[in-house]
């Protein structure tokens, strides 16, 4: 059946967002001398607290929240779901968003065919995880916004990613646009509704088996030290010798390239244990790579979330509150570790930049940036409040020669553009110690002139048009974040990281529970009320509090942040854990309403809360010296034991957990 579907619906309808993002262009949005439309009827979606959601409020399209009204209307009218999951920094959600959930031809058909759903993928992640698991069981690369169609029960029938609005020939092959996708699905809808409905309910047998893997994949034996070894192995493989960072050797490391923080973290926390090995040089050939890249903001610090190619030089440009958070502990660890004053550059630049434009007044800390913004006619443009014209270099730097030493440093040619072939991505081609030695200027001198001139470009970017900033804050992101400005404060001895971390466990503690004191994920306002705390934690939300609390306490000392994470630690073992199989689910089961049940297998951007549980634990047991974290620690590793067996790559972070137990 499933087959069938798929040639009914065309060849080309499965593809990935990244094949297209050479081909399809972004629409703008109309200059500001336009005559203004008037104000479009907002949607169920303007009383949502999430800035994702609520930058769909003003569509055409009849979209509901994910929830009870939804699922009921669509089992009341017998009709198809149709469910966009994506976030507010994703640059082909906000195409998809422009092209079609805007356009009133396209929001006719999903309104009169649909019951249409929109989910923020940052606070529901039990909902992304189980229906990017059924992408993945169909034999389609992942990416956002996913797109996914579903009985009425909410079971997958099939999905894809980004689709354009109408038809396209991509690499000579017909892809099929959206508008052809919904015609297409009507008509299997009213030919063969009991067809789509047995592809429902295999589509969904086929998912529970694969978020079963974890379970199925135990060993027999206690997983050892031997596990370390493999892991790091594996990451041998697929290290990059010339740019760092890791990818696939037999592609040439073509594609896009993570920071892959897990991965790096692994290495910090091994060079102590082998000393004598290669680590060290891998791990200071990748934060070198990456920190002189364009991945990383030059001017005002912090790192974008991923590199389109293999040198680390043209980045998606949003920025992420959890990959800061991570690279901040992990060039805060790797400077004390090497003394490389690069390293404790790129940490403080981080710390600045969360400063600057991520906290909010009370001391929690905001989501993300938006990849776009717009450009001087208006129009949205990914990078644009990133990237620089030769005239506003020229501008900036009026002096020649100051301009002709500076351009070197960040490695620009004028008349010679990085991207989309007008613009310059800043970079370092070569570190300040070699620009030290070439130029016979002490290191901190050559520090000092970048400093001046990051300041002066900061002060004319930030009269830019700024890129959309996410301002929810959700607890588990910003137990990473007290977790990297905690290790900040303590291995670079600076007290203002210390103290940042302070304030963001304060506040989530504090504000962000529900009045039986229990953990709330997301901290937002529906427009016009005040912030509030809303839904139910999951976990990751206890596992990277917990992890932040605990680097907290390590780096001051002081019990209430220990006492704090035993007792969050106290709750996620009752609510999450697997009582049979060891380890623990995303959602607490007794909460949980969707088809199945997961749990989180692997790490990817943001290390798996399994992963992140499993360390916490293992370091409550060592503070509290009580040995149920330790045995719970156990626990979870066993229930991952063929994971780390087979696939150890696939859980850098959660070998730190084995590392550590001793």
């Amino acid at each position: 059946m499933f087959s069938r579907i798929v040639l009914v619906l065309g060849i080309g309808l499965w593809f990935s967002a990244m094949a297209l993002s050479q081909v399809v262009p972004g629409q703008g949005v109309p200059k500001k001398d336009a005559p203004k439309p008037p104000p479009p009827k907002l949607n169920r979606l303007a009383k949502e607290s999430s800035p994702y959601l609520l930058q769909h409020a003003k569509n055409p399209v009849d979209w509901f929240p994910w929830g009870d009204e939804a699922f009921e209307k669509a089992r009341k009218e017998n009709k198809l779901i149709f469910l966009s999951i994506g976030y507010s920094a994703c640059h082909w959600c906000h195409v998809m968003e422009r092209e079609s959930f805007s356009d009133a031809e396209v929001a006719k058909i999903m309104n009169d065919n649909f019951v249409c759903i929109k989910v923020d993928r940052e606070v529901r992640p039990d909902i992304d995880h189980v229906y990017m698991s059924a992408l993945a069981a169909q034999g389609t690369p992942g990416g956002w916004p996913l797109s996914m169609f579903l009985d009425p029960s909410g079971k997958p029938i099939f999905g894809g990613t980004y689709w354009p609005k109408e038809d396209r020939t991509l690499g000579g092959k017909p892809v099929s646009g959206f508008k052809s996708i919904l015609t297409r699905v009507v008509k299997l809808w009213a030919d063969d509704r009991e067809g789509l409905l047995k592809q429902a309910e295999s589509m969904a047998q086929t998912t529970n088996r694969v978020l079963a893997g974890t379970v199925l994949g135990r060993t027999i034996n206690e997983p050892g030290p031997e596990l370390i070894d493999k892991a790091l192995a594996a990451l041998d493989e697929s290290f990059d010798p010339e740019f760092g960072g890791f990818g696939d050797p037999e592609r040439q490391f073509k594609g896009a390239k993570f920071p892959s923080s897990g991965s790096v973290l692994l290495l910090v926390h091994t060079i102590p244990l082998k000393p004598k090995s290669d680590i060290a040089p891998k791990l200071e050939r990748t934060l070198d790579q990456m920190s002189r890249g364009g991945i990383h903001d030059m001017v005002g610090g912090g790192f974008h979330r991923y590199s389109t190619e293999r040198t680390w030089t043209v980045p998606h440009f949003e920025k992420m509150l959890y990959d800061n958070a991570l690279l901040l502990e992990t060039y805060a660890k790797a400077s004390k570790l090497s003394r490389n004053p690069a390293h404790r550059r790129t940490a403080f630049g981080i710390i600045n930049f969360l400063r600057r434009e991520m906290v909010n007044s009370d001391g929690g800390f905001y989501s993300s940036l938006d990849a776009d913004s717009a450009n001087a006619d208006g129009h949205e443009e990914e990078g644009r409040f990133y990237v620089w014209t030769d005239e506003e270099l020229k501008v900036a730097f009026q002096d020649k020669d100051e301009r002709r030493i500076l351009l070197k440093f960040y490695g620009v040619t004028l008349g010679d553009p990085n991207f989309e072939g007008k613009y310059h991505i800043l970079r370092e081609p070569k570190p300040v110690s070699e620009w030290s030695k070439e130029m016979k200027i002490p290191e901190n001198g050559i520090s000092a002139m970048i400093l001046g001139a990051n300041s002066r470009l900061l002060t004319r970017r930030e009269k830019r048009a700024r890129p959309f900033r996410d301002t929810k804050i959700l607890a588990g992101w910003n137990g990473l974040a007290i977790a990297g400005l905690a290790t900040a404060g303590k291995n670079l001895e600076l007290p203002e990281a210390t103290a940042m971390a302070k304030r963001a466990a304060n506040f989530v503690l504090t504000k962000m529970r529900d009045p039986q004191g229990n953990l709330m994920r997301s901290w937002a306002a529906v427009p016009g009320d005040r912030p509030t705390a809303s839904q139910s934690a999951f976990l990751e939300d206890y596992s990277y509090l917990i992890y932040g609390l605990l680097a907290l306490h390590e780096a001051t000392g002081e019990t209430p942040w220990l006492d704090a994470a035993k007792t969050l630690a106290d709750t996620m073992l009752a609510r999450f854990e697997d009582p049979e199989m060891g380890g623990f689910f995303i959602a607490s089961p007794k909460e949980n309403k969707l088809f199945a049940q997961a749990k989180d297998q692997y790490d990817g951007a943001l290390p798996s809360g399994n992963s992140i549980a499993a360390i916490a634990l293992v370091r409550l047991g060592k503070f509290t010296k009580e040995a149920k974290y330790t045995e719970a620690a156990k626990r979870t590793l066993k229930a991952f034991s063929g994971t780390l067996q087979s696939r150890p790559n696939a859980l850098p972070t959660m070998t730190i957990a084995l590392s550590e137990l001793k």
